[in-house]
């Protein structure tokens, strides 16, 4: 999974955060999420409730 920087908004904390059941994800100081590649278990969480559609598989 991956975070696409062109549609993901970056100006507020990410509610993907939240959803993620193993806290795969981060937000880096620029405010773009970071899925730790490692630490996700590719449920898909993530890009469901994206509400800008910004998470990728990779």
């Amino acid at each position: 999974m991956n975070i696409n920087p062109k549609i993901c908004p970056q100006n507020h904390i990410c509610p993907l955060i939240k959803i993620c059941p193993v806290d795969a994800i981060q937000q880096d100081n620029t405010g773009l999420p970071i899925i730790d590649e490692e630490k996700c278990i590719k449920c898909g969480k993530c890009a469901k409730q994206c509400p800008k559609h910004a998470v990728e598989k990779i």
